[in-house]
């Protein structure tokens, strides 16, 4: 079944051993074999260079546009003719190689012809007479005034308003200019350090009125049914960029030329009317506006340039050029939308739909806006204006490289259009060097498409935020050939390179070095290539009907245009040599012939493709060429026919050879010959054609008659092929399917399999080769040295004529490919495909090693031996075998399934197998066994309808649980991987109760063992994280693709999900919670079927139509444990976790407790020598070692992501502390993610923990707080002295500081006594000797430094680099010269030795025994002398002798890792991840330690459970009652005595994201994340209600006002991410109402002020009126459609002073800036709007890559004043009076604001930022003064009604502050 040699050519007469002579006399061509497995070559491509934003652009790189224009008269304003000055439009010259311009072709059909006053051009100033502002207004700052460099009067638009300072044309909105013209010219120029605006109302030819505007004040790109809104980026070419979006200084006047035809068909699927209206806003210099319908050049203009074949400037609109200077280095040209994406004009003549393939090209910016450069170039929608700097100049052109670089990037999440179909909007980037302006920037941007209707839009990009590197994969080589068909093949003219398609995908293949690039763009597969004479151009076709055809720049990889063709589906491509010329060939829609000739030769100057001529024909045509020796000739053959085409006078004729009796033959390929004495004229031409009978004809093209005949037989005479006519009657020939030319040989491939090379006489065989399978393409490259072969079993390979070698380049499956898997000590692939074969292939070089074949049963899964050269195939008959991967054969098969084998999985460790069969069987397997014999089938358990999949099966990372889709489509269940006992089963199919429908499970995936997560991609197009052990839902990925995932893949550091979806890759950053979305990744032609990561990680493989290997860009950590959940992912991450931690915490011990093991003593080490290398003494230095990974300990340190500093920016003011307005009162929280952050002393009562950067020092009888502030980021562990003098506390790493800080308080006055640092990365662990006289640090895995401080000074004593991680560290309570460290496998025994003042540490390490198991050790703590208590990740407890340095003891304490160990003499706690704490009775474990003891074991005297793994603990000397910190923010008073854990400090788990009041003011509520809505007693901050739902977000809240019945009767409405509305009794503790108002997720809610009726807005935009009382929505408001709602914000007022009817006004605030005020009258059902306010967007944000949020309020003490706080122009509060309907004052801010409330009493405003800073304003004043304290961005802030205190909140944190008497 395996194959797998190496064979060579054959040389007829030659003395190589094996060959064998062919020629006259021998029995037949025999060929011999071809070279199986080649000498293997790395593919290795160089990192692309993508141009730099603002980077000059080389001298000589840019193109000029081909335009030809017709004659017309002069439009209005334009000079007359006369002997000087005069303004000619060029006459237009056809010709049938040049594409006309697109206005001098024929007018659409369906569009009717511009006004004849509207030709050529228009001046629009002049025609609407703008300085008498009659036909047009202007508004505000305008004036007239001259500019020096134009040398005339232009108009100065300015203000620091854009929409008050304005040119309108028409003056009214009721009239239309009604100009047709497509192009729209604009001369301006923007104002330094200003914005700008330019609005266009376009009216489609349906009447439908189109806004698009374009300005510098847009960040983004964005898009509604009647919006496009693009922005304009303005970049300086400094080394250093000014503020983005202002316009730089020496801003030049820029020629803006807008193609609104394509702008509205590329980005709305519309067509183009007639221009409506302009308006022109501050700040800016305009001279004037033109429309056209020509595409003129702007630094070009006047008669001299009329020949050229581009439309010149007309004199009146050129810039003025001084002699000897540039245009180009005085203005600026943009040219928008760039040609690279406009749609062919030949498409836009189609009636009702949109371009089937529209080229999006090279742009420096995924997103559209126009790009302007002192260069004329072409980018694809982005303009970025590039100003020069005054110490630029221009470079050199640079040189282009000989073989550029070309890489895929994504496809952008889905976006859909309002008033068009859906699309996906891919772009994949091609990136090369800065030789070529066209692709140095980004590089080509590709649409595809689902369906023959293409709408083109682009993504907004402030939808998601993405994660970096963007893209984060690259394609680097792929395994496959052909697709559509395996006869397209060509060399390069030089060559040294192959270029042939797989599948949807065009490779172009070095075979010197194997190196690999790509045309990507394609969506279907190609179906056929060509290329043209030079090498410059690249033509290729794809094979979905109708045929898109792309060009290419074949140097660059920059895809020049895309066209689609008449023909349907296109057969054959043929360039003329100068490839000016590209003829196809294909069947039109009615099956019939059809050739068509298109002029290529303005391409490259970017001109368009032209139809020149095309022609159908009832013969059949096989194969096409144009001739070498005259581009207007051509000729084809096919069944029956060899015909001579000539292109004459713009038509294509053709004639018929005669053939005589060979009329009836089937020709195949034909192939050019010129006269031997190198004559090119066509009269020396002969022409050869093959045929399927074996004919090959050689035809004289003048006379058009056959000169010769020839056949190759299957077996021959002496004569062998003989010159004369064959008759038919000598038998069947050998089919030939090919033939090639040099001007020596022919080359012929036949159906037989051999590749064969005759003289051009065909006296006898020069070289024959032996292929597996029939030759279906042959290519003599241009030297005549090399032959290029291709056969229909996917083989590609070339002969080597010198050497007589056959080099493999490139084996393929023949059908899709079903699974793969990897292995990793050999690096090798293995896959399964439809073709019935199994592969294996070499990673490195992406050659076939062996395949096997089954002729019978076809392959369906595949997995590796995870340790031995095994694999395990699966087959369609049930039966499982295993393949020797070293002898290449079967050794031992299994049929104990019944049906197809649909899964195959085997554990870590190699132990077990599993398998799955399409009966719903699951087989377990013992793989230790060399027979791997079937230990257990069981029966329906798995899915039986469950496709084929690598995701079927699925093993943890650590063997122990096995996951499937089972026993129904809508169950999953996981079971113990070693004794198949059902641990869990989860119904999907209630997962999504609002689909209406029940889900059912594709595909399984594991995350890493230490997170417990299992992965779950549905039907309804979701992904569900599960915890594994509990079933209860973290997390979830919806709409991840249009249609199911069918298989997933996380990577082993989880940063990186794939995904298998429909015919795209998409990688998710796993480790981010609020998921920005994937980036995807486009390529394959069917759906991708199975996707995985290389062994080392550091590359991705895909399989489907073929097999794709992609580089990771980002750095991945692999082979390494994981440390413990991300910030982002804590809300739900332990896997023991329930809602209701009250009442797990009651629960009663486990009966049965694990009985321990006494361990075999490990080998002894020698205590007194030092480790090889050394002498015993530790270095101060740090030694330099490698950088690991993180451990598996659960305590590892994971500080929240912090904003940046709280004064990182100008404008703060600081009070001091004796005139501050605010002072801390309460902290609400406890920081779950640090560790061992708590301390108490029963003894003294002194009680202390930490809440992000703040160390709070509380009293536990009155509840009193202490702060104390000064560390910079968030605090990651405490240590108290033994006398509890000190407290020592250390912070992680932050931005401002190069080291860690680590302060020293004195207990008693609150203050800091010394501020150290010395680690560069978080401090870890802190502990005190016994004595107190030091204190050791302990840096993260990262840093891995030790340090020793002496606290007399507090000065550094010793200082070391551990050699591995190390997880705590702990002095000795007997001896305080001694300190031990647990790490990575390994106890590290330290002896502190003085000598003088120095102290040198003397190490001794110890090896963990294999007994206590694999895992690492993750802490510590010392018993009874000599013991020490070990814990490990895997729940392993194991106990040492110090004095002998050996584990004696180790027992199983939980099944999660063990993070905290404390020890009395008799009792030990431990607490575990899973958050069980534990007590023991250890008494007899030091009886253990003598040998022949009596001691039988340890005993587990009392459990509890908490509500997350345990992260610090303080206990009394008995250990009978303490304080346990959990990693849910949680801090518990354990009582043992009673068994009992009662609750002292609780927090939300997750964000806070409100605060709202009582009307009397007694009581909080607040909500989170975590689904907790929790009423506070405002006097104590003690918990006192707590309302929970499970598995959803409760986003806002509102509490009634006081008027709202009885006082006693106070309730609670709070909204949820489910969109459903709850409506809580506070004082019944009950929930009153459930209300589904909204389809979407809530953010905020309010009630009315009777109380009786509740507003809400949801992040849709929508805003629903809802009665309080009987939950009927009455109302619905979608005037923000479009946007979410951050505000909803009710007074009450009485609204006659506005003009209004009402007893309510309130308002709604979204995200696009827009706030809307209404009157309402909820009892009389009346509801009026009031105001509209706008606000523009801001160039840019400084909030951490994510838009701050618009906030509105009423003014308590001014009715009729509205603050607004939100993204915009100026970081600034916006004060706007209702009645004046203006902006009355304006209040400067650092920062962009987080968050807003006002005082109710005082005339103070509160503002949150990003920076973690609080700001206090007095509004009377205007003075201000700013508060730190915060870890994270101040998202919340609320005063109470009495404006006595002021609540904010970070994160989950919540801060509550005393304002003082104002």
């Amino acid at each position: 079944m395996a194959r797998g040699s190496a064979r060579r050519a054959r040389v007829p007469g030659s003395g190589v051993p094996g060959s064998r002579v062919g020629g006259r006399g021998a029995q037949g061509p025999r060929l011999g074999p071809e070279a199986r497995v080649p000498a293997r070559a790395e593919y290795r491509l160089p990192g692309a260079h993508p141009r730099a934003p603002g980077a000059w652009l080389p001298s000589g790189a840019r193109t000029r546009p081909a335009r030809l224009a017709g004659v017309g008269v002069a439009g209005e304003g334009a000079e007359s003719p006369g002997p000087t000055g005069s303004c000619l439009v060029p006459e237009a010259r056809p010709s049938p190689a040049v594409a006309p311009a697109r206005g001098a072709g024929p007018p659409d059909a369906r569009r009717p012809l511009p006004a004849a006053w509207q030709h050529p051009f228009l001046n629009v100033f002049r025609h609407f007479r703008v300085d008498e502002w009659k036909r047009s207004a202007k508004q505000g700052d305008v004036a007239v005034v001259t500019d020096k460099t134009l040398k005339g009067a232009v108009y100065r638009i300015r203000g620091s308003v854009s929409a008050a300072n304005y040119i309108q044309l028409p003056k009214n909105s009721t009239q239309s200019l009604g100009l047709t013209g497509r192009y729209l010219y604009v001369l301006f120029r923007p104002l330094p350090n200003k914005h700008f605006v330019i609005h266009l109302d376009v009216s489609t030819e349906d009447n439908q009125v189109i806004r698009v505007s374009f300005s510098n004040l847009f960040k983004e790109f964005k898009s509604t049914a009647t919006r496009l809104q693009f922005p304009f980026v303005l970049e300086a070419r400094t080394p250093q960029r000014d503020l983005v979006g202002l316009v730089p200084h020496g801003a030049r006047w820029t020629f803006l030329q807008l193609d609104l035809q394509d702008i509205l068909l590329v980005y709305l699927n519309r067509r183009y009317g007639h221009l409506k209206s302009v308006r022109l806003c501050a700040s800016l210099l305009v001279r004037n506006l033109y429309t056209s319908d020509l595409c003129f050049e702007p630094a070009i203009s006047g008669a001299p340039w009329a020949k050229l074949p581009i439309t010149p400037m007309p004199r009146e609109m050129a810039f003025p050029v001084p002699k000897g200077e540039s245009w180009h280095d005085r203005y600026v040209h943009v040219r928008f939308p760039g040609d690279s994406l406009k749609v062919p004009s030949k498409l836009i003549e189609k009636s009702g739909s949109p371009p089937e393939a529209v080229l999006l090209g090279p742009g420096p910016h995924p997103l559209p806006c126009p790009v302007a450069s002192s260069k004329p170039v072409q980018f694809s929608v982005s303009p970025v204006v590039q100003t020069p700097s005054p110490t630029a100049s221009s470079q050199a052109p640079l040189a282009p490289r000989p073989f550029p670089e070309v890489s895929l990037s994504q496809e952008r999440s889905e976006a859909s259009n309002a008033d068009g179909p859906g699309f996906h909007s891919l772009e994949p980037w091609a990136r090369v060097k800065a030789s070529d302006v066209h692709t140095a920037a980004a590089g080509t941007h590709v649409l595809t498409h689902e369906s023959t209707e293409v709408p083109v839009a682009l993504e907004d990009a402030g939808s998601c935020k993405r994660f970096l590197p963007d893209p984060i994969l690259r394609l680097k080589g792929v395994i496959g050939f052909g697709g559509h068909s395996t006869r397209q093949a060509l060399w390069t003219p030089d060559g040294t390179a192959v270029v042939y398609p797989c599948h949807a995908v065009i490779v172009v293949l070095l075979v010197d070095t194997g190196e690999q690039r790509f045309f990507l763009g394609h969506t279907d597969k190609v179906s056929a290539l060509a290329l043209d004479g030079s090498g410059s151009l690249l033509a290729s076709a794809q094979a979905r009907t109708p045929s898109v055809i792309r060009l290419w720049d074949f140097q660059t990889g920059r895809c020049l245009c895309v066209f689609q063709s008449p023909v349907h589906v296109v057969c054959s491509l043929s360039f003329s040599d100068s490839g000016s010329l590209l003829c196809g060939v294909g069947k039109d829609r009615h099956g019939r012939t059809m050739v068509v000739a298109w002029g290529t030769g303005q391409v490259g100057l970017r001109g368009e493709v032209v139809v020149l001529a095309k022609a159908h024909t009832d013969f059949d045509v096989q194969a096409f060429r144009v001739t070498f020796f005259d581009e207007t000739r051509m000729a084809s053959c096919g069944q029956g026919s060899v015909r001579l085409w000539r292109l004459r006078g713009g038509a294509l004729r053709s004639c018929p050879v005669d053939l005589g009796e060979h009329h009836v033959l089937q020709f195949t390929d034909l192939a050019f010959k010129q006269a031997q004495d190198g004559c090119p004229k066509p009269s020396a031409a002969m022409l050869f054609v093959c045929s399927r009978s074996g004919h090959i004809l050689e035809i004289d093209c003048h006379c058009m008659v056959v000169r010769h005949a020839r056949r190759l037989l299957p077996t021959q005479t002496l004569g062998g092929l003989h010159p004369q006519k064959q008759t038919f009657s000598t038998g069947p020939g050998i089919a030939i399917s090919s033939l090639s030319l040099s001007p020596a040989v022919c080359a012929v491939g036949s159906a037989d399999g051999y590749l064969r090379l005759w003289p051009l006489d065909f006296s006898s065989v020069l070289l024959e080769a032996e292929h597996e399978g029939p030759v279906s393409s042959v290519c003599v490259s241009p030297d005549g040295l090399r032959v290029l072969s291709a056969t229909s079993s996917g083989h590609l390979g070339f002969l080597d004529t010198p050497s007589r070698v056959y080099h493999m380049l490139a084996r393929s499956h023949t059908a899709p490919v079903l699974a793969l898997a990897t292995e990793q000590r050999r690096g090798q692939l293995a896959t399964v495909s439809q073709d019935r074969t199994v592969r294996i292939w070499d990673l490195a070089t992406l050659q076939q090693l062996y395949d096997f074949t089954s002729l019978e049963e076809a392959p369906c899964t595949v997995t590796f031996h995870p340790t031995r050269p095994i694999f395990f195939c699966g087959f369609s008959s049930g039966a499982v075998r295993s393949f020797s991967l070293e002898a290449a054969e079967v050794l031992v098969e299994h049929t104990c399934h019944q049906g197809a084998i649909t899964g195959l999985t085997a554990t870590p460790d190699g132990r077990l197998l599993f398998s799955s069969c399409s009966r719903g069987s699951l087989a377990q397997y013992n793989c230790a066994d060399p027979q791997w014999h079937v230990l257990r089938v069981a029966e329906n358990m798995v899915w039986p309808d469950a496709p084929a999949s690598p995701s079927t099966l699925a093993v943890s990372r650590d063997g122990r649980l096995l996951a499937f889709v089972g026993p129904s489509r809508h169950t999953v269940t996981v079971m113990g991987s070693a004794s198949l006992d059902e641990l869990l089963r989860v119904d999907v199919g209630t997962l999504d109760l609002a689909s209406g429908r029940l889900d059912s499970a594709m595909a399984v995936c594991f995350g890493p063992a230490a997170l417990g997560h299992l992965l779950v991609s549905t039907s309804s197009n979701r992904v569900v994280v599960l915890d594994a052990a509990s079933g209860r839902i973290i997390r979830e990925l919806p709409g991840v693709h249009p249609e199911p995932c069918s298989s997933l893949m996380l990577s082993e550091d989880t940063r990186f999900l794939l995904m298998a979806a429909g015919r795209a890759v998409k990688v998710w950053d796993y480790t981010t919670q609020a998921s920005p979305g994937p980036q995807v990744y486009i390529g394959h032609s069917e759906p991708v079927q199975a996707v995985t990561f290389s062994p080392d990680q550091q590359q991705v493989l895909s399989a489907g139509d073929a097999v794709f290997l992609w580089d990771i860009l980002a750095t991945t950590e692999s082979n390494q444990s994981f440390p413990g959940p991300s910030p982002a992912c804590e809300a739900g991450l332990g896997t023991g976790q329930l809602e209701d931690a009250a009442s797990r915490a009651s629960e009663l011990p486990r009966q049965q407790v694990p009985k321990p093991s006494q361990a075999p003593p490990p080998r002894q080490g020698i205590c007194a020598r030092p480790p090889e290398g050394g002498d015993g003494t530790s270095d101060t230095k740090s030694s330099g070692a490698p950088r690991t990974t993180c451990p598996a300990s659960h305590k590892a340190f994971t500080p929240a992501r912090a904003s940046r500093g709280p004064h990182s920016a100008k404008g703060t003011s600081l009070p001091p502390a004796s005139s501050e307005w605010l002072r801390l009162k309460a902290v609400v929280g406890y920081s779950g993610n640090g560790r061992a952050n708590m301390v108490w002393r029963p003894d003294t009562g002194f009680f202390a923990y930490t809440c992000g950067r703040l160390v709070v020092v509380e009293d536990l009888h009155s509840g009193a707080q202490q702060h104390w502030p000064g560390h910079p980021a968030e605090i990651s562990t405490l240590a108290l002295s033994h006398s509890a003098q000190v407290l020592a506390s250390a912070s992680g790493h932050s931005s401002t500081t190069d080291h860690c800080q680590i302060r020293v308080w004195d207990v008693s006055g609150g203050l800091c006594q010394h501020l150290i640092s010395h680690h560069s990365t978080t401090v870890l662990a802190l502990a005190f000797s016994p004595d107190d006289r030091l204190l050791v640090t302990l840096g993260d895995h990262d840093g891995r430094t030790l340090a020793l401080w002496g606290t007399a000074t507090y000065d550094l004593v010793s200082s070391t680099r551990l050699p591995e991680p190390v997880h705590g560290v702990a002095f000795n309570p007997w001896d305080a010269g001694e300190l031990t460290c647990v790490g990575q496998g390994t106890v590290t025994f330290w002896l502190l030795q003085q000598c003088g003042a120095d102290i040198s540490l003397q190490v001794h390490r110890e090896q963990v025994p294999e007994t206590v198991g694999a895992g690492e050790l993750t802490s510590l703590c010392y018993g009874a002398p000599p013991l020490l208590y070990c814990g490990t990740s895997s729940g392993q407890v194991c106990v040492w002798d110090t004095r002998a340095g050996r584990c004696f003891l180790s027992w199983e304490a939980d099944d999660g890792g063990i993070g905290l160990l404390l020890c009395s003499s008799s009792r030990l706690v431990s607490g575990s991840s899973t958050g069980r704490l534990r007590l023991w009775a250890v008494g007899p474990v030091s009886e253990l330690r003598c040998k022949g003891s009596g001691a039988s074991s340890v005993f587990m005297e009392r459990e509890l459970v908490l509500d997350g793994a345990v992260v610090s603990a303080s206990f009394d000397d008995s250990v009978d009652m303490g304080v346990v910190g959990t990693r849910a923010g949680t801090l518990w008073f354990i009582s043992w005595a009673e068994g009992t854990s009662t609750r002292l400090i609780s927090g939300h788990r997750s964000k806070v994201n409100e605060v709202v009041f009582g009307p009397g003011e007694s009581h909080c509520a607040t909500c989170g994340e975590d689904g907790s809505v929790r009423v506070w007693a405002l006097a104590s901050m003690e918990l006192v209600i707590q309302f929970q739902v499970l598995n959803q977000s409760c986003l806002c809240l509102a509490w009634s006002p006081r008027c709202c019945g009885r006082p006693e009767q106070q309730r609670l409405a709070a909204g949820y991410g489910d969109g459903s509305l709850r409506i809580f009794s506070v004082s019944r503790t009950a929930m009153e109402l459930k209300m589904r108002p909204h389809p979407v997720a809530l953010t905020t809610v309010t009630f009315s002020t009777d109380g009786q009726t509740v507003l809400s807005g949801d992040k849709d935009g929508l805003v629903a009126v809802s009665h309080s009382r009987t939950g009927t929505t009455f109302r619905v408001l979608s005037d923000h459609q479009g946007a979410p709602i951050s505000t909803i914000c009710v007074t009450r007022k009485e609204c006659e002073d506005l003009g209004v009817e009402g007893t309510d006004l309130w308002l709604a605030a979204s995200g696009d800036q827009r706030v809307s005020v209404w009157a309402s009258d909820w009892l009389q059902n009346r509801c009026e709007l009031v105001d509209w306010l706008s606000f523009p967007m801001p160039a840019t944000t400084e909030t951490q890559g994510h838009l701050p949020p618009s906030l509105a309020a009423f003014c308590p003490w001014d009715g009729a004043l509205l603050m607004y706080v939100g993204p915009g122009v100026d970081k600034e509060v916006i004060i706007y009076d209702l009645s004046q309907k203006q902006v009355v004052e304006k209040i400067p801010l650092p920062f962009f604001a987080m968050s807003l409330s006002l005082s109710p009493e005082t005339r103070l405003l509160a503002l949150g930022f990003a920076e973690c800073m609080l700001r206090l304003v007095d509004c009377a004043t205007g003075t201000a003064q700013d508060f730190a304290g915060h870890n994270n961005a101040v998202h919340l802030c609320r005063f109470t009604p009495s404006a006595r205190l002021l609540f904010t909140a970070a994160c989950n944190e919540i801060l509550v502050w005393e304002v003082s008497g104002r």
